[in-house]
């Protein structure tokens, strides 16, 4: 298992995602995506498994200049201004190999085990 969490230090869900795998010892990664963002190729494994670009915009971000304009713009340009502005993006994003999930879902996660 290979356990990527795609987070924000001051997200709850990311802290429990975290803990999650804490407490069954599985070794994972955390990425701040304030910090780090995430990359086109993370993006588009992500993408690919929660079923599009759509699924992993968080409809409650602050910036709603932004998801107003993410409605209106074509999906090439939408994966741009997703990637430059990764505060839009639904957190924890969980990530392992080709399988990933967007918010907390231990339930899926527990198949991963």
């Amino acid at each position: 298992m290979n356990i990527q969490i795609f987070g924000t230090k001051k997200s709850f869900d990311s802290k429990k995602a975290e803990r999650y795998f804490k407490e069954r010892g599985i070794k994972y990664q955390f990425i701040d995506m304030k910090e780090k963002g995430i990359s086109k190729g993370e993006l588009n494994s992500v993408k690919q498994a929660v079923g599009g670009l759509d699924a992993l915009i968080d409809e409650n971000c602050k910036d709603k200049d932004l998801l107003a304009l993410l409605k209106y713009i074509s999906d090439e340009y939408k994966e741009e201004k997703v990637l430059d502005n990764p505060q839009v993006i639904k957190v924890p994003v969980v990530r392992n190999g080709k399988m990933a999930t967007i918010g907390y879902c231990p339930d899926v996660w527990k198949d991963w085990e």
